[in-house]
């Protein structure tokens, strides 16, 4: 089984959050998942949706502030153990390139 996620963790304040952000993903290091940070969130991956829960959760508790704000999109495919890229690599078949495109 594969379970991918997007998770996006931030504190409710102005100014800069890429230390907070840091701090979250630094969090991750300590399970047994993958990831890849893009400029809206971080793609996480994992075998079992504990892992991936408590990878979670260690991210949310890292951000220290009086406000914390997290958004988690679970895509828990139970009968497949293909892995994140493989979605990816599908779009890409059908849009005939690579689904990327520099400004």
């Amino acid at each position: 089984m594969t379970v991918i996620a997007f998770l996006t963790v931030a504190p409710t304040r102005e100014g800069s959050l890429s230390a907070d952000v840091a701090a979250a993903i630094e969090a991750l290091d300590d399970y047994d998942v993958s990831y890849e940070t893009n400029p809206m969130g971080t793609v996480i991956e994992a075998d079992d949706i504990d892992e991936l829960l408590a990878a979670v959760g260690a991210a949310h508790k890292a951000v220290e502030a009086d406000r914390v704000g997290t958004f988690l999109k679970i895509d828990d495919k139970r009968t497949s153990d293909e892995p994140a890229s493989s979605k990816v690599d599908s779009v890409a078949r059908e849009l005939g390139h690579d689904p990327k495109r520099e400004r």
